[in-house]
């Protein structure tokens, strides 16, 4: 197994260890697992708990901060956080305006975090909650009834996070993000599978030579495989999947969202073949982002997502945040 690691054991606290280290705007509790802002909570404000599986990063841990999240849950790998952790988190950044829960739709993290909204409310604090299931790949899967929640979910933590730093109330944000998300598709590609820790080989056989095509961020199958296609035809299948599911009479977001093991160059090069596509076809591009933010560890691959915006969602989506992950205009 070659992974800069330690022990399977300790990934996750290693790496939340690290993570207070280079971010000192954080309060990471280690022992817990739960990363919040150091100024939370901020009198006023609605707040936002997002967490998930850890093996996706930035996504959530490197997105909380100014403008996004207010705390984030980190799980083991490709595994739900516990309902205890979305408790302490939600009580550490409660500032009386109420918690809005962001959650992607597995089936662990919807229960886990249902759980928690009801722990949540027993102590006084009053909930939301947007799920996020932009994947337009399969229907359902090894892990969720209904679509997944992927690269969506950057937009919804961005664009309600701005909402929330502008003093909207709980029941605003949470129509925002859901509105972002039903605003949203997304498809993924695999070039290779990713290898976990505990593992330390591949999750799943995909044959030199072969392409999964709609696959999910934990490796979950996709569409069909197929041989190796070039970059534009693999932004052709992509986004036409996308399109066929939505028809955008506004501008739209892009995301081109690397999995994690693809560099820069690839995706700049596969950005450029979904811009062809998308102008093609007479789609209005507002703002698009290129890089690697809701990862599936050390997988080979890209996703893309669009979302409609009005110009409400485009001044929040340009308003300034400052995370680990994401920032600009601060």
């Amino acid at each position: 197994m070659r992974m800069l690691i330690n022990v399977p054991e300790t990934v996750v606290a290693d790496a939340l260890r690290g993570m207070a280290a280079a971010h000192p705007e954080l309060t990471v509790d280690v022992e817990n697992r739960v990363i919040v802002r150091r100024d939370a909570p901020v009198a006023g404000k609605v707040a936002l708990v997002s967490g998930g599986g850890s093996g996706h990063e930035p996504l959530h841990g490197g997105f909380v901060g100014p403008g996004m999240l207010s705390a984030a849950c980190p799980g083991e790998v490709f595994t739900s956080p516990v309902p205890d952790q979305m408790l302490r988190a939600a009580a550490a950044v409660n500032s009386g305006a109420g918690v809005l829960f962001i959650v992607k739709n597995y089936t662990g993290d919807v229960l886990n975090f249902d759980m928690a909204a009801e722990l949540a409310e027993d102590e006084g604090i009053q909930v939301a909650k947007v799920l996020v299931n932009d994947d337009v790949a399969v229907t359902d899967s090894l892990y969720t009834a209904g679509r997944r929640g992927t690269g969506a979910t950057l937009f919804v933590e961005k664009i309600a996070g701005a909402a929330a730093d502008e003093g909207q109330p709980l029941e605003r944000v949470e129509a925002i993000g859901r509105q972002v998300n039903e605003n949203s598709r997304s498809f993924g590609v695999a070039l290779s599978a990713c290898s976990t820790p505990a593992k330390g080989s591949p999750t799943f056989d995909l044959p030199d030579g072969e392409l999964e095509l709609g696959v999910g961020i934990h490796g979950e199958p996709g569409r069909e495989r197929r041989p190796m296609m070039t970059s534009g035809e693999i932004a052709d299948f992509a986004v036409d999947a996308v399109l066929d599911d939505m028809s955008p009479r506004n501008p739209v977001l892009v995301l081109v969202n690397g999995m994690g093991a693809t560099p820069l160059l690839e995706l700049y090069g596969f950005n450029a073949e979904v811009q062809r596509i998308l102008t093609a076809r007479g789609v209005a591009v507002a703002r698009t982002l290129v890089g690697n933010y809701v990862t599936s560890l050390d997988m080979a691959g890209a996703s893309v997502t669009l979302c409609q915006v009005d110009g409400e969602l485009l001044r929040l989506w340009d308003a300034p945040v400052r995370t680990a992950g994401l920032r600009w205009g601060m």
